[in-house]
């Protein structure tokens, strides 16, 4: 209830999920294989496998792209080269360089590596020749020439007392290296294309080769000559020998024969057998629908694998995609460990996911959905979409989430609640163009509207087993079609309560439609006033209001009783994108095309806060159900998670105008006990610190603590004359008491609701002024009454010798009272009333 009062004043930085790889070289470390390395334009960036995020990263000062890297065999060296033709030696824990030298190349090195005992380091160049470099006396040791064109593979014998080097260039022969004699020993003629891989059996005799012309080829270094050609039907990027002391007969290792692993062209990972050249296993990948082949070809290119690694310490695999994707796999048994997104191109949505928004999924520039976890980074990637998607909505309880994409149709997954795996659950299709909007409906999952650039609106009914497990992908149906706009629909949006539509388009309107009826959709208004296109519609949570976002640069709030525009909210410098109601309805959140997101207060049009952590668009802007969190997308790559700064805060004028209200209250008497029930309410809730930040509030803190001293000490003194006086009326109702009660009876102390006697103050002050209108009579004509004489008052004589012992007689009657009801208090208590009536 209190939160619903209150403003965010700002927004500061959770958690970023930021580019960590661009496309080149992947590596692992080779001894606990808990980091992957990875090359990010002039960065080599090092990633944490049990946690997903960026640990360390180094960087050239030139700022010039790395064009290749090299990690020691004992993890403690990391070598670079840039473009600018130098090599950095790399403490990469502390990320300090060490040492940098002129690598002799004239043109950037474009493969590197380092041999079993981490002293040797070789180079391969883009002008054909190999360098060998002792990392450890700093001096180039071999200079090998005689390859043609790029060496973009050189790798090292694992068995380091052969001292051969075997190396790949443009002309597709691999070249084997007497280190010794620093000659070129033979050249292994069976590729037709470039050799993309080269992998060892364990006793260093058996050697397997990988090539983009569809197949591998399996040597014996010992005769050097080739065994085997296995045709993959694939172009092969990576191949990696199965070792024959293990287990692996769930991908269909039934002997003991030579078994390797292929990645290629075709996105997957299979087994072969090289004795026989037979596939033995292929691995199977989730789609949403196992029927929709021709749909799988054409994202095959996303799919394809680009690197394959071998991490035999926690026996694994290790893939990378060409859409720039990380993905692990357990062996014996191929199964999906752990997948990240290295880079997510242009972020075009993102929402919130999972009961406490845990999760997130992101659409970016790619058929592919990517769920992320908020707090390890792993991501899933969900395929299901042959083209770019383009928008994404969240059901009310965030385990259902719908997507539209280019490929013109709408499909509906759904994530476990225990495992957070994600699965489609049911798909549509119908619109004629590609469907660049969709939101679901607010009160429970029972339909969705897309919006699309055939200027159409659709609403997909939801059967209502589509949350149920083991039925398949259910195929869905459109309810109604309309014709909504003159130019594409860029969005929609359902009211809180279901029976209303807002669509905003490119023609420069926002409509609105009645959603009550089982037919077709009811026109009920039209939204002008922008100036070009229309970006967001959004419904208000608590108002009937309607916001829009405009490429003219505006956002605009809208009635929906006689749509007309209240309000105009303008502070963007280009297209506003997006725009959401935060703080329960009281505040906006709108992102723009110049990277900027603006947090605004509606009641008074003022731009609160403005949030500059993108350098490009900010296509996607969502938060969460508790309105204490907000995610944003942009086309930078860079995916920000943002949490209220500081505590919820209500707006700082009011409590400022409250707490001055409150100093000029406590001066006076009667306004006193007001101003003191608000000061305690401020106390309570406020913080000191941030109480001290309001504008004056020290004066007036000061002016506070004076009066409220002195209300204090009045306060306490008639507080200590009430409780004497009902003291004393106790004590004397006690003493009254009549002679004929029992011992078992009690006497009634409760004061009387109205008080025994009173005094009427009006005739006393007249009798005084009467008194002193006589004295100053008597003053004026000089008389004086002397002992013994009579004097005239008011018509009545009365000797003084009489009026004085009428007051002696009086004095003794007071005295005889006294002393009788002294005798009957206790002595405590009459000692207490002695020395208060003295």
């Amino acid at each position: 209830a209190v939160i619903s009062l209150l403003f965010s004043c700002s927004y500061a930085v959770s958690s970023k999920i930021e580019p960590f790889y661009k496309g080149g070289k992947v590596q692992v470390s080779f001894k606990d294989e808990k980091y992957i390395f990875c090359t990010c334009g002039s960065r080599v960036t090092v990633l944490e496998i049990s946690t997903g995020k960026v640990v360390h990263s180094v960087e050239h000062d030139d700022q010039e792209d790395i064009t290749s890297f090299a990690l020691s065999c004992d993890d403690e060296l990391l070598v670079t080269a840039s473009r600018a033709l130098l090599l950095k030696q790399w403490d990469w824990r502390q990320a300090q360089c060490t040492r940098s030298w002129r690598a002799i190349h004239t043109v950037p090195v474009a493969s590197m590596t380092f041999d079993s005992t981490s002293t040797l380091l070789a180079t391969g160049g883009c002008d054909g020749t190999i360098k060998l470099w002792d990392v450890v006396k700093q001096y180039c040791t071999h200079n090998l020439k005689g390859s043609s064109g790029v060496i973009h593979l050189v790798q090292f014998h694992p068995d380091i007392s052969r001292l051969q080097l075997f190396s790949s260039s443009l002309d597709c022969g691999i070249r084997l290296w007497d280190l010794r004699s620093s000659q070129c020993v033979c050249v292994l003629q069976s590729h037709y294309s470039a050799v993309t891989s080269l992998s060892f059996s364990p006793d260093g005799g058996t050697m397997v080769s990988s090539g983009r012309d569809n197949i591998c080829t399996v040597w014996d270094l010992e005769s050097r000559k080739a065994k085997r050609t296995v045709p993959v039907y694939e172009s092969v990027e990576g191949v990696v020998l199965l070792p024959k002391s293990k287990d692996f007969s769930q991908i269909g290792v039934k002997n003991q024969e030579l078994h390797f692993i292929t990645a290629g062209s075709k996105g997957i990972l299979r087994v072969w057998e090289a004795s026989t050249a037979r596939c033995v296993y292929t691995q199977t990948l989730t789609t949403a629908s196992e029927n929709e082949v021709e749909e799988e070809e054409k994202d095959a290119d996303s799919r394809s694998l680009m690197y394959l690694l071998h991490l035999p310490a926690s026996s694994r695999l290790a893939t990378v995609t060409a859409e720039h994707n990380i993905l692990l796999y357990q062996l014996p048994d191929l199964t999906t460990q752990q997948q990240f997104v290295g880079y997510s191109d242009e972020v075009l949505d993102v929402k919130f996911l999972g009961k406490d928004d845990s999760h997130i999924v992101v659409a970016t520039n790619s058929s592919q959905l990517k769920v992320f976890d908020l707090l390890t980074n792993s991501c899933q990637i969900l395929y299901g979409h042959t083209d770019t998607v383009f928008s994404l909505d969240v059901f009310k309880k965030g385990f259902l989430f719908a997507s539209c994409a280019k490929d013109r149709s709408v499909c509906v997954w759904q994530m476990d609640s225990g495992s957070g795996q994600v699965c489609c659950v049911a798909r549509g299709s119908g619109h004629s163009n590609a469907v660049g909007s969709i939101t679901c409906s607010k009160m429970k999952a029972s339909f969705i509207v897309s919006g699309s650039q055939d200027c159409t609106v659709k609403v997909w009914d939801l059967p209502a087993d589509v949350t149920a497990t083991g039925l398949g992908v259910h195929q869905l149906t459109a309810r109604t079609t309309e014709k909504a706009h003159e130019k594409d629909v860029n969005s929609v949006a359902v009211s809180p309560n279901d029976k209303l539509l807002a669509s905003g388009s490119q023609d420069r309107t926002a409509k609105l439609w009645s959603l009550a009826g089982e037919g077709n959709l009811g026109l009920l208004g039209v939204f002008r006033g922008h100036r070009r296109g229309v970006w967001t519609v959004c419904f208000s949570p608590v108002d009937q209001v309607l916001a829009s976002s405009s490429a003219d640069g505006t956002t605009k709030l809208w009635s929906l009783q006689d749509f007309s525009c209240l309000k105009t909210f303008e502070g963007h410098d280009a297209s506003v994108l997006k725009v959401i109601f935060v703080s329960r309805g009281t505040q906006l959140l709108t992102s723009g095309s110049d990277g900027l997101v603006k947090l605004w207060t509606i009641k008074t049009n003022e731009c609160v806060k403005t949030l500059d952590g993108h350098q490009d668009k900010v296509w996607g802007l969502h938060g969460s159900r508790r309105d204490d969190r907000m995610v944003t997308g942009s086309a930078d790559s860079n995916i920000t998670v943002w949490v209220v700064s500081g505590p919820p805060v209500a707006h700082r004028r009011p409590r400022e105008s409250l707490l001055q209200y409150c100093a000029v209250w406590n001066t006076n008497a009667r306004n006193c006990q007001d101003a003191q029930v608000v000061l305690q309410v401020l106390l309570t809730h406020v913080p000191p610190e941030e109480l001290l930040q309001y504008q004056g509030a020290r004066n007036h803190l000061e002016g506070l603590i004076p009066y409220t001293e002195r209300h204090m000490q009045r306060i306490g003194r008639l507080l200590q004359a009430s409780m004497f006086l009902n003291y004393m009326w106790q004590k004397m109702r006690v003493a009254g008491a009549p002679s004929s009660m029992g011992q078992d009876e009690e006497m009634d102390t409760t004061p009387l609701a109205q008080p025994f006697f009173t005094i009427d103050r009006e005739k006393e002050v007249e009798k005084e002024e009467e008194e002193d209108e006589v004295s100053i009579t008597q003053k004026a004509k000089g008389v004086r009454v002397e002992n013994g004489k009579s004097a005239k008052t008011n018509g009545t004589q009365h000797s003084e010798s009489e009026e004085s012992s009428d007051e002696e007689e009086h004095e003794d009657e007071m005295d005889q009272t006294r002393e009788n009801v002294m005798k009957r208090l206790p002595v405590s208590s009459a000692t207490q009333c002695q020395t208060a009536a003295s």
